[in-house]
């Protein structure tokens, strides 16, 4: 399955550029000319890592960074910049960035930090989920149960993954989307229970 890129820059040639030079590396690719497109984007669509400018106009990307970070979606981003300095490197890693990259740069090395950062969630992702419930399995951004695909809304699965990165969390949610995974997972699984904490949210509990 290919690993799917949301790139967000509001310079129309470099964002098509890179948007062809990944597609030729075999990697899905979507584009958003601005932060606040990108943030409809995510409402929507669930992607494995983004290539994020940081000086756009509207919401720049550190903005877009620390809401992303701050929403709890973890997915790995590399952010762009024409600045230099390593002040704003920090502030590009200090806001939540996975990698920074300095323009301008090759399609190699931009390609080959993405994977290290795909790859570096995975396991960390992996790691910190302690034990999942038997038959409950991650990968390439998507659960499986029994290896077959389970079908989450986004929602659902930023859901599924707070749930069990680790197991134990407890996490706030709308209790409709709660309801909608908690149906899911309890009928094809019979080994866990997502109890209600109240006034706090959510937790998963292997039997």
């Amino acid at each position: 399955m290919k690993k799917t890129i949301l790139v967000i820059d509001d310079d129309d040639l470099l964002r098509n550029s890179l948007a062809k030079g990944l597609r030729s590396e075999s990697f899905a690719v979507i584009t958003a000319e601005s932060a606040e497109i990108a943030t409809e984007i995510l409402t929507r669509i669930s992607v494995d890592a983004i290539v994020l400018d940081r000086m756009m106009v509207g919401m720049d990307g550190l903005t877009f960074l620390k809401k992303m970070r701050a929403s709890g979606n973890q997915t790995p981003i590399i952010m762009l910049t024409a600045l230099s300095g390593s002040e704003n490197a920090i502030a590009g890693l200090s806001g939540g960035a996975d990698d920074y990259l300095a323009k301008p740069f090759q399609l190699k090395e931009l390609v080959l930090r993405l994977k290290n950062i795909m790859r570096q969630f995975e396991n960390k992702f992996s790691a910190g989920r302690n034990v999942l419930p038997k038959g409950l399995a991650f990968s390439d951004n998507e659960f499986y149960i029994n290896e077959k695909l389970l079908g989450l809304s986004i929602a659902e699965k930023e859901l599924l993954k707070k749930l069990t990165f680790p197991v134990g969390n407890i996490v706030p949610a709308t209790p409709m989307v709660a309801k909608r995974m908690r149906e899911k997972l309890l009928s094809v699984l019979q080994n866990i229970e997502i109890i209600t904490v109240r006034g706090k949210g959510y937790k998963l509990v292997i039997k």
